[in-house]
């Protein structure tokens, strides 16, 4: 497989594969196709898993591109303004990533839905408290909303950032929450009352602009928060 990345603020991933080389995609994130392709469906963990992604809002099955011929070019292409990151896969390398943010996939990718154990992560974090998960072997793209900045957090390095701005990060990292202590500063600095903590060793990837809050500044809002930030999306974390 090979891969171009086109476009600044508005990417798109054009994807060149050879005769019997398949990607598995987001279903909606198809933008064309040139050549010889075939498409079919599949359920990432079977009935089960199938059933877990509809009932989080996921979809239940996701499409397959299969090229018939070599040369054969599938482009696909996030739903808002960002950037297409790509993520490397392999048994001592399991990325964890905010739901919405899969993108497509190529080689031995599995795609699982993680939950977020600790409820003061999962309701403060402003992730939810459903994570992608993606295990096995090959490439994974994801989009991330504006601006991508990728961190290698030594062990025992913390990085703090604002709830809703992490985009991925490798199985090692450990992520949690961290109250900001001055209330003076929750109420009125815009930042909620809490900020997503990572720490060591492995790779972040963090978002300027997460979903949640390009949906506030398009309807009106000024992109801070309140008090407990959005603490109100249980399980989305859009």
């Amino acid at each position: 497989m090979k891969h171009e990345i086109i476009g600044h603020d508005m990417q798109t991933a054009v994807v060149e594969l050879d005769t019997n080389e398949f990607v598995q995609a987001e279903a909606g994130s198809m933008f064309f196709i040139e050549g010889n392709v075939d498409m079919d469906l599949r359920m990432p963990g079977g009935w089960v898993g199938g059933l877990k992604r509809m009932f989080l809002g996921e979809s239940f099955m996701l499409p397959v591109f299969k090229s018939k011929s070599a040369g054969a070019k599938i482009a696909f292409a996030p739903p808002y303004p960002g950037k297409i990151v790509e993520l490397e896969v392999s048994p001592d390398k399991i990325w964890q990533a905010q739901k919405n943010s899969f993108l497509f996939a190529y080689g031995n990718i599995s795609i699982n839905i993680s939950f977020i154990r600790k409820f003061k992560v999962g309701f403060f974090g402003g992730e939810g408290f459903v994570l992608e998960r993606f295990l096995g072997n090959g490439k994974v793209f994801i989009n991330c909303g504006g601006l991508a900045i990728e961190k290698t957090l030594a062990p025992g390095e913390t990085i703090q950032a604002d709830t809703g701005c992490i985009a991925a990060f490798e199985d090692s990292v450990i992520y949690d929450v961290k109250r900001i202590k001055s209330i003076k500063t929750a109420l009125f600095g815009g930042e909620g009352l809490f900020l997503s903590t990572l720490t060591g060793p492995g790779k972040v990837i963090l978002q300027s602009m997460p979903w949640s809050k390009f949906q506030n500044v398009m309807l009106g809002g000024n992109g801070s928060k309140g008090l407990l930030g959005d603490a109100g999306k249980i399980l989305g974390g859009d």
